[in-house]
């Protein structure tokens, strides 16, 4: 046979072929040619060329007639654009693929199975622009799957072809400005890996949701990948921190169990290829990859970026596909294109951040899709041919969307879907129309009636809320080029870690308060003790609510030791280098108590805000072992992640005797002070902390003022009795006493101090008193880092400091 005209085998092209083959082909072929040898694994394949397609519309005579029904088109109106689109897709696929053409796809095809026998492919479509920087084109186009035979083959690529004239790809092609003539239509044509029989998913080398460019985010269900873009499941997600990866350590931030009800395979009927069978319990309940082969995907995933971003001269996150042979074992990329969203925008500039200035009732919740508020009357749609009666500015509610949506969802507020991860269609789609998004809710189309007005809040991190009625909410536009660096640093109290990669394009010298027992009672909820005597426990209830909680382990210690450990961890990635200094558990016995399991395991106090707290519960023996817990999570962060960038942080200590309990507490538990660089401060919160702050020093590397709990007990106040609470104030006198006092014998003593309670965020004045006594770091609320930095930078200027 001559030399082919119309194919190109993946070995012959690459990133400068996009014209050619389109930018699916063409991040292929680079890949095939450049990274294969390397290690990643990538299925062999070729491209049918743009020339082809072109060659195929000429020969069948259709230039003329698309032109016609293209012209005068209003995208915006759905009916007629529907019309269109199916006249020209008929039109197409009436037509013959010229016999030339035909043999050169057949040909390639034997040439790529090496035998007398049909071999399964995956035929992909693969515009001539796609997959630029600054435009996605997702799911514009069609993909057959499980493709295994000559004739199956034709007919799928004569439906791709078809498929450049889908109603949203001539809708998105309108809307980016580019001639529908002009643009070309590649397919590619890959061997199937059998994830049929194992597994497959999404990933990307930067954060969808906020564009912290520092993890590898993997989604992964079982067989066939399909069922993710879909959003037909709610499928695992893995979070990846890759500085500490490459430095060869295991950083899995976060593992979330996904439902994944539904696996599709391969179908013995010639006509749909494939189909989906039901997902066993069993399997919902484990996770669909090892950690061991998350990681290798992310070394992969960050291996890829590096080429691409050396090769661009600049930063290029990237959006992948992989997939899991069932038969060998083995794990392949079979796309990556550029991301498109996060990566176009500017956060060095300028950032902006939405913020509910009230709430209400929580009607659903799911995963959140970008950091924006919307709000509006709700319309339940329950299939595309109802998606007429969406209006201008409603929150579209449905089961799951697809690319055939995309048209009428330029219209909505918001978009909530009962299936769907952070990677499926409507994900994707809402990120590129700059609309908040709640996917994964289960029960949304159930819950939600039509004209019921609600408001959408995708700013309050991982989670995405539906609260009752119209609610009000700011809009903050942060300039960051305004900000010089205080001589004073400037550090973040944060709880929540879902906010924390958010949270860290803020002008910051890191956190200096990550409260743990946040991250206890909202993601573990279960008491540490319950777990360690689960076994042994009679509760029945208690112990069907801890089954519910930690499907998945067998160990049920393990639950709060990788819980535990991601949550922190989460907040140590996304302010890596920066210190990172990390509260042990300071809650109080009520507290304790109220957590699942906690009542049996906690005395009742009448006063527990002076009780068993802090310090005084890690080496006692109703607790020690609960502290060991949470040591064995910090160890995990600091050793196996590798962020030695998080320090340790002892609350409530009252006496020098019990700071030496707890550093042998701590390094019984693998926690010694000074390896690996581990620093332990602890909480000056008690008036004994100031009067032997010498002696402290000795003990710990540092302090943190809590001016909440040291003002309470210098003025001899309970801070939650409300008749005396107009007494409570930090800025008396005793209190800044007290706190000048401390900050000169820490200095003295060569320690660091900085504060980490309420008061510099509240009140100016106290900020200077502090900046102007040389404390090191104030660390503050998000809501208030901006002002208190502005002022903090005045008042340096103004006294020379």
């Amino acid at each position: 046979m001559n030399k082919p005209i119309f194919i190109k085998w993946f070995n012959e092209i690459g990133m400068d072929d996009v014209s050619l083959v389109g930018g699916k082909n063409a991040s292929l072929g680079e890949m095939y040619q450049h990274l294969v040898p390397r290690g990643i694994r990538i299925p062999n394949g070729f491209a049918v060329t743009a020339q082809a397609y072109f060659y195929f519309i000429e020969t069948n005579q259709l230039n003329e007639k698309i032109q016609d029904l293209l012209s005068d088109l209003d995208t915006q109106n759905n009916e007629i654009l529907q019309l269109r689109g199916k006249l020209i897709r008929e039109n197409i696929l009436k037509a013959s693929i010229p016999l030339q053409i035909q043999n050169e796809i057949l040909e390639a095809y034997r040439l790529l199975g090496q035998s007398n026998h049909p071999i399964s492919v995956a035929v992909r479509s693969s515009a001539t622009a796609e997959d630029l920087p600054d435009a996605s084109f997702a799911g514009q186009q069609e993909t057959y799957l499980n493709v295994d035979s000559e004739i199956k083959l034709l007919e799928s690529c004569l439906r791709c072809f078809a498929s450049l004239f889908t109603d949203r790809a001539i809708s998105y092609r309108f809307d980016k400005g580019y001639d529908q003539m002009k643009v070309g239509l590649s397919i590619g044509i890959q061997q199937m890996v059998r994830s049929d029989l194992a597994s497959s998913g999404i990933m990307f080398s930067i954060d969808t949701e906020t564009g912290f460019e520092n993890v590898v985010v993997i989604n992964s269900t079982y067989g066939l990948g399909e069922n993710i873009v879909q959003g037909a499941v709610n499928p695992d997600e893995f979070y990846i921190f890759k500085p500490t990866l490459k430095a060869g350590f295991s950083p899995i931030l976060q593992k979330s169990l996904g439902t994944k009800e539904l696996r599709m395979i391969y179908d013995s009927d010639e006509k749909k290829m494939v189909k989906n069978i039901n997902v066993s319990k069993e399997d919902q309940e484990r996770f669909s990859i090892s950690d061991s082969e998350v990681l290798t995907l992310s070394k992969w995933a960050s291996e890829i970026e590096e080429y691409y971003s050396k090769r661009a001269g600049r930063k290029v996150p990237m959006d992948m596909e992989w997939a899991k042979d069932g038969l060998t074992g083995e794990l392949f990329i079979v796309q990556a294109r550029p991301e498109t969203v996060q990566s176009q925008k500017d956060k060095k500039g300028s950032l902006e951040t939405y913020q509910l200035e009230a709430r209400s009732a929580v009607i659903l919740k799911g995963s959140s899709v970008g950091e924006k508020i919307g709000t509006g009357a709700v319309r339940v749609i329950k299939n595309a041919h109802d998606l007429d009666q969406l209006l201008a500015g409603e929150i579209l509610v449905t089961d799951k969307t697809d690319p055939d949506w995309e048209p009428a969802m330029r219209k909505a507020s918001a978009v909530i879907t009962n299936r769907g991860g952070r990677t499926c269609h409507a994900a994707i789609v809402s990120r590129e129309l700059g609309l908040p998004a709640i996917v994964g809710t289960q029960v949304g189309t159930e819950i939600l009636k039509t004209g019921q007005i609600v408001t959408v809040s995708c700013a309050e991190g991982e989670k995405g809320f539906v609260y009752e009625g119209k609610l009000p909410f700011k809009i903050n536009h942060i300039d960051l080029n305004i900000f010089g660096t205080p001589k004073t640093k400037i550090m973040l109290n944060i709880g929540n870690p879902d906010e924390a990669f958010r949270l860290s394009f803020l002008p910051n010298n890191g956190v200096g308060l990550a409260r743990m027992e946040f991250i206890i009672s909202n993601s573990i909820k279960i008491h540490p003790l319950a777990l360690l005597n689960f076994e042994t426990s009679n509760d029945l209830i208690v112990k069907k609510e801890i089954e519910t909680l930690t499907i998945g382990y067998h160990n049920k210690v393990d639950y709060f030791v990788d819980k535990l450990a991601e949550g922190v961890a989460t907040i140590a990635a996304a302010f890596f280098p920066k210190d990172v200094i990390v509260r042990m558990s300071d809650f109080k016995t009520n507290e304790y108590a109220n957590l699942i399991g906690g009542s049996p395991y906690e005395p009742h106090e009448e006063n527990p805000m002076l009780g068993f707290r802090g310090a005084s519960r890690y080496y006692d023996l109703k607790y020690r072992e609960g502290f060991a817990l949470e040591c064995r999570a910090m160890k995990k962060v600091r050793d196996e992640m590798g962020l030695i960038n998080v320090k340790l942080m002892i609350p409530f200590c009252r006496t020098l005797e019990e700071g030496r309990k707890v550093i042998a507490e701590m390094e019984k538990n693998g926690l010694k002070k000074g390896d690996n660089g581990l620093e332990i401060y602890v909480m000056c919160e008690i008036p004994s902390n100031v009067i032997l702050a010498s002696e402290f020093s000795d003990i710990f590397d540092g302090f943190s003022i809590g001016s909440n709990d040291l003002t309470q007990l210098i003025l001899g106040i309970d801070r939650d009795s409300e008749i005396v609470a107009h007494i409570f104030d930090e800025r008396n006198e005793a209190v800044k006493t007290m706190i000048s006092q401390v900050i000169q014998v820490a200095h003295s003593k060569g320690r660091k101090i900085g504060i980490c309670g309420q008061a510099p965020s509240d009140f100016p004045e106290f900020a200077r008193f502090l900046v102007e006594n040389k404390i090191d770091s104030i660390s503050l609320n998000s809501d208030a880092i901006i002002k208190t930095t502005l002022d903090i930078l005045q008042i340096e200027q103004e006294k020379n400091l």
